[in-house]
């Protein structure tokens, strides 16, 4: 049969393809909420939800609510599965839906099965995610265990196997919504296949009808394309569909709007998605915040912040990095600073990330004794620099020509991590002006830390030579 066949085809491909790593998920919400009704309560809901660390297991939990006793309804695991997705405390969320596997009262159903298969693929990986759609019975392989297994490819970038398994499904008849076709049009996006957008959506109208979602693909295409006539079309298109347009669709509007300097039309449609935005749409407000930074609004942009504030007990660090590099940007220096504080006052995660914002601040105007006093605060309040924080101030120490400077950071840069990607415009920068200053001790020293890390072919030897052209010397026998 066709069910069989689309599992015959993973079978195949397992054996002749390449493991591979896993991305991240898309980021989670605001945190986990529980019911208020259970408040104070003991639930099952809050004793898995109260399981912080890993180390912890979801099943000792399950098994001990039973022996109490105790009945474990369906609905309410799946809600906790759902919390705990959202919160990215995927390895619980597994070990529940493993457990429901095994408990002969809970019936299962295809959608079960394809959030369990998604969590095995942030567990432990694609080959295993392949392994358990082999393993499913046939009545359980339809459109949610397909879908979420092309979900899957698709967050793998596996172009090839999300292809082949679209014309499985099409040969099943599986495409009888939108879901797998956004799922396509994300990946073309994402990997610049432009050009393969208008066959998928018109593939998409043979067999069913666009949601918002799909225009709104569709519009980030136009957007990427700065194709005014072709948005506008799309968006005719939306509206004659009856499909309400959220606030994502004025969003790719606006930023096409700003791009093709057309400020009217900009502000018309900001003041559309701000009138979709509401407490649900978190991330609404952040990108409110990025569309008024690029029209250049300062004061658009400290209501919507104020805004927020309003909204929400307290900003996440994805808000505060919004709004110090739209201040930033703004050049309003001094309330970047200030709200800077404001998330070192506040913030668990001292995720040096929101500082190196403020630090390229400093280092891009030139002020390197700002920048350096600053590092040291950081430091001191327990922050930990990363590569970019060092190599910033690589960046900042080239263009003031201090050459000891640059070569300290740079080897604390590539100290900082375990593997360095190499950044071959750095290193010619940096031998540049080792060779503008006939820096031979630099150059050699530069030269040792790049074989150290693996990094060492023709061009960097050639660099190397034209610093001892520079000084006047022969350069040593290199082994």
């Amino acid at each position: 049969m066709l069910f069989r066949s689309i599992k015959t085809y993973l079978l195949v491909g397992r054996h002749i393809s390449t493991r591979v790593t896993l991305e991240k998920s898309v980021q989670a919400g605001a945190g986990v909420t529980v019911a208020r009704s259970t408040r104070g309560r003991d639930t099952l809901g809050r004793r898995l939800l109260s399981l912080v660390y890993t180390k912890r297991s979801a099943v000792i939990t399950l098994n001990k609510w039973k022996e109490e006793g105790r009945t474990a309804r369906k609905y309410e695991l799946n809600r906790v599965v759902r919390e705990l997705r959202e919160f990215k405390r995927y390895k619980h969320a597994l070990e529940i839906c493993e457990w429901m596997t095994s408990q002969h009262d809970i019936k299962l159903m295809p959608g079960d099965y394809a959030v369990h298969l998604d969590l095995i693929a942030k567990v432990r990986g694609l080959n295993c995610a392949e392994k358990f759609f082999e393993d499913l019975p046939d009545r359980m392989i339809g459109e949610p265990t397909c879908n979420a297994l092309l979900h899957v490819y698709v967050q793998n970038n596996m172009t090839d196997k999300a292809e082949a398994l679209m014309v499985k499904m099409s040969e099943c008849g599986l495409l009888r919504n939108p879901l797998p076709y956004n799922h396509m049009l994300s990946l073309y996006i994402s990997n610049g296949k432009l050009g393969k957008v208008p066959e998928i959506i018109q593939e998409l109208k043979k067999n069913t009808t666009p949601d918002v979602v799909t225009f709104n693909l569709w519009l980030t295409v136009c957007a990427l394309q700065n194709d005014i006539e072709t948005a506008e079309r799309v968006f005719l298109e939306l509206k004659k569909a009856k499909i309400d347009p959220d606030w994502v669709t004025y969003s790719s509007l606006t930023n096409l709007y700003i791009k093709s300097a057309s400020p009217e039309k900009a502000a018309s449609t900001l003041k559309e998605m701000e009138n979709r935005t509401s407490r649900k749409t978190r991330a609404a407000y952040s990108s409110l915040l990025s569309l008024h930074t690029n029209i250049g609004n300062r004061d658009e942009v400290n209501r919507i912040w104020k805004k927020m504030k309003a909204c929400y007990r307290q900003m996440n660090d994805a808000e505060y990095t919004c709004m110090i590099s739209s201040l930033v940007k703004l050049s309003d220096f001094a309330e970047a600073e200030n709200v800077y504080r404001e998330w070192e006052s506040v913030s668990r995660t001292h995720d040096v990330r929101v500082s190196n914002i403020v630090l390229a601040s400093y280092i891009n105007r030139g002020q390197m004794e700002m920048a350096e006093t600053f590092y040291n605060q950081i430091v001191q309040k327990g922050i930990n620099p990363c590569y970019t924080t060092f190599e910033l101030f690589v960046w900042g120490y080239l263009r003031k020509k201090d050459v000891e400077k640059v070569l300290d950071y740079f080897n604390k840069a590539l100290a900082s991590v375990k593997k360095w990607n190499p950044d071959g415009t750095l290193v010619r920068e940096v031998f540049k002006i080792l060779e503008e200053q006939a820096h031979i001790e630099g150059a050699e020293q530069l030269l040792i830390k790049l074989r150290n890390v693996g990094y060492v072919n023709t061009q960097i030897y050639n660099l190397l030579l034209k610093t001892y052209a520079k000084a006047g010397r022969m350069p040593p026998i290199i082994a």
